[in-house]
């Protein structure tokens, strides 16, 4: 049956959907900042073609935007498109990932990538949620404050100088352009995550490998906390989660935690699930 169902992981810049075996990339499907005829562009123009004719039972849509005011109308989209699918739902990200990493057991979810969210996941539903707030007001652990904060660092002197060295060598950029990109420049959480790739080269230096351990604790200690349910294993996803997943592990043990699963992406928990 499961060669029926179409499942979808989806995020402002691409949708990973999964049909049986098959594995599809589109261009992202936000319904909170995409009207109603972009969103049916995505799915008949793109999506549609890469099935091959194969028509899908059921569909579960799991994507950033789906707020629970939108999930009527992703649904509709959704049936517009595919008529002869018998069920369809759509819900937001965080529940895709709290089922992709917990499947139907009690857990604590974390999504931990370009942004941060978390929930408390009681098996079916999400029952409670620490608002993450964006990377001006919270964020803690994503990739975003992790580039702010190794920014600051690296010029306020708390790192290396040879380390800053290399850093405006190899993005071929100075403090100017900096301040640039981050208050200027449009979509600055993007550019501040994209940091992360010169960070994970440099692990080796104490001081880095400490601002992302720190990063990550200050992440259990003003979000995952506030659930007050220490017992439960913290399971995360997301790019920043998966490539630091050894600070990762390090945190929640000084944290007190139980380290739970860590994935790249949710589409294959989801399809296991």
């Amino acid at each position: 049956m499961k060669q029926h169902i179409l499942i979808a992981d989806s995020g402002s810049t691409k949708t990973d959907w999964a049909l049986g075996e098959l594995r599809v990339k589109t261009q992202g499907i936000n319904p909170f900042h995409q009207d109603d005829q972009t969103i049916r562009d995505v799915l008949r123009q793109e999506l549609m073609p890469a099935l091959g004719g194969q028509c899908p039972v059921e569909i579960y849509f799991y994507g950033s935007g789906v707020r629970p005011e939108l999930e009527e109308k992703m649904i509709r989209l959704l049936n517009e498109v595919f008529p002869h699918a018998q069920h369809i739902e759509a819900h937001s990200d965080l529940l895709g990932a709290a089922i992709a990493l917990c499947g139907h057991e009690e857990g604590i979810a974390c999504i931990l990538g370009t942004g941060a969210n978390s929930c408390l996941f009681d098996g079916k539903t999400i029952i409670e949620n620490i608002p993450p707030m964006g990377y001006i007001l919270g964020d803690e652990g994503s990739g975003a404050v992790l580039g702010k904060r190794f920014l600051n660092a690296l010029y306020k002197n708390r790192l290396p100088h040879h380390l800053r060295d290399q850093f405006e060598q190899h993005y071929q950029i100075h403090l100017p352009q900096v301040i640039e990109n981050v208050y200027r420049k449009p979509l600055a959480n993007r550019w501040l995550a994209s940091l992360s790739e010169f960070i994970h080269l440099h692990l080796d230096e104490p001081l880095v490998e400490n601002l992302v351990i720190e990063n990550f604790r200050d992440f259990l200690t003003y979000n995952v906390a506030q659930y007050g349910r220490k017992n439960l294993p913290v399971s995360a996803v997301g790019s920043i989660a998966y490539f630091y997943q050894d600070q990762w592990r390090q945190a929640l043990k000084a944290e007190g935690y139980t380290v739970g699963k860590i994935l790249r992406g949710p589409l294959d928990g989801l399809v296991e699930a």
